[in-house]
């Protein structure tokens, strides 16, 4: 399903998405790729209902919708999230009296999957952080980068945001941006930090740099952007013989396991971790053999 032409949206449809955007922008601090994502799914949306008054939408078309993506083969989760933007969409509008009900209310969340978080054990992690060489600048930068991901469990989008000024070496934290452009302190290791000086030692004078102020420089000398670090990771994952799928989010889910397998509690993981909610947090409470193991040897009478 592919996104409409503007001329497929209704001129009241259209005025509505766009007010909705603006919203998420000015009011929820929504970032760009989340309001992108959601004027897709939008557009997607009225795509299959096509120019038809907004009151007169009802529970059957966005049915009909999520079994339209259903029949495409979308993932669950995929279809979860349109879904739920959907019915943000509407919410928006019973909340500005536009429409007195939310038809969406009525469509009930496809069952999702439970899928542990992959991650990297121990051994595993320090085979990826002596990967980069430390013969050019860049390699420097680049153990910054894997030594600050395990270090702190950031998102890549939170490092890839890091200023200069956002570090304090002396209190050993960080200053973090993270969803909805809400700061956390981020205590940061001294490994990461002795990686980061090293790093900041060799990389160009700031009179070569376009953004002086960023942490972390591409060759070009301007700030690394998501993706140049979604490459660079995949890159020092296939040099270290680790599993392809690794991503960042590998790196934050080692970080609250390897945390919690060392004995800390869940609520101080939720903070490290920036989670607005302990039940996002829970996914982590996955066992681990080692962890099984250790419980089982320490527990058992006869172990």
């Amino acid at each position: 399903m592919t996104p409409p032409r503007a001329g497929r949206l209704s001129s009241e449809a259209r005025e509505r998405v766009d007010s909705f955007l603006q919203y998420l922008r000015d009011e929820r601090n929504a970032s760009d790729h989340t309001r992108l994502n959601y004027a897709v799914d939008l557009r997607q949306f009225f795509w299959l209902t096509g120019p038809k008054r907004l009151d007169a939408i009802d529970a059957l078309d966005i049915r009909r919708f999520v079994a339209e993506l259903s029949t495409q083969q979308h993932a669950r989760r995929t279809i979860a999230r349109k879904l739920s933007c959907i019915r943000s969409f509407f919410r928006f509008l019973c909340r500005a009296e536009v429409l007195e009900h939310n038809p969406a209310e009525a469509v009930p969340t496809p069952r999702l999957e439970k899928r542990l978080p992959s991650f990297l054990d121990e051994q595993q992690i320090t085979r990826l952080l002596g990967t980069p060489s430390a013969r050019k600048w860049q390699g420097l930068r680049d153990r910054a980068i894997l030594e600050t991901f395990y270090s702190t469990g950031m998102r890549v989008s939170e490092l890839a945001g890091l200023n200069r000024d956002d570090l304090d070496e002396i209190s050993g934290t960080a200053v973090v941006r993270g969803k909805g452009k809400k700061e956390r302190l981020c205590p940061i290791g001294q490994t990461a930090l002795d990686a980061i000086a090293r790093y900041m030692a060799k990389r160009p004078k700031p009179n070569k740099l376009k953004t002086p102020y960023a942490l972390f420089v591409s060759q070009k000398c301007t700030r690394l952007t998501v993706r140049q670090v979604d490459r660079l990771l995949a890159r020092y994952v296939r040099l270290a013989g680790l599993p392809s799928s690794i991503s960042p989010h590998s790196l934050r889910h080692s970080f609250a396991t390897h945390l919690l397998d060392r004995g800390a509690d869940l609520r101080s993981v939720q903070e490290l971790l920036g989670h607005a909610s302990l039940s996002t947090t829970q996914i982590y409470t996955h066992i681990t053999p080692q962890r099984l193991r250790k419980i089982y040897d320490q527990a058992h009478p006869r172990a």
